[in-house]
């Protein structure tokens, strides 16, 4: 017998920055900020993220391309490692991904890649804790989800080891 399971993802589209909270605004814009350091004079895609500590400390990654493709990494994935590295401890609270092409101020949809999900998942399994995400949406709009589960519903953890 085959049995049908709708799934529901409840997220949140804001139409403006002003619409989120000074906490929210202050780590979706160090995610901008930081799209100016990204490295990728291959793609001109400039990627940036940010996230907020249980600290109340905050962080940026950028991605960095390499001539050798596959040897870059993106900006999620940066930031996530190095805090991980730095602050074991720490929860993470919130984390915010921007991107915007060389040469352009106005920022386009953003949305973390599969392998990025994935490391995601990883780091809010570890802490057992939901991370909150901020994902730079079009014409200004930001889409709030409350746990990486509703950006990646099934996801692989320790459990299925």
């Amino acid at each position: 017998m085959i049995e049908k399971v709708q799934l529901t993802i409840t997220y949140e589209v804001v139409t403006s920055d002003e619409e989120l909270t000074q906490e929210e605004q202050k780590v979706l814009h160090l995610a901008q900020q930081a799209t100016q350091n990204a490295y990728a004079p291959y793609s001109n895609y400039l990627v940036g993220a940010a996230l907020l500590l249980s600290d109340g400390s905050m962080h940026q990654g950028t991605n960095q391309e390499n001539a050798a493709y596959p040897s870059g990494l993106c900006a999620e994935r940066t930031l996530l490692f190095g805090v991980g590295s730095n602050h074991p401890d720490k929860k993470i609270e919130m984390l915010a991904v921007t991107v915007r092409r060389r040469h352009e101020k106005h920022f386009l949809k953003a949305c973390p890649c599969g392998a990025c999900r994935q490391v995601l998942a990883e780091y809010q399994n570890r802490q057992n804790a939901p991370i909150r995400l901020l994902m730079q949406a079009e014409d200004g709009k930001i889409t709030r989800l409350n746990s990486v589960e509703d950006l990646l519903p099934f996801m692989f953890t320790k459990d299925q080891l």
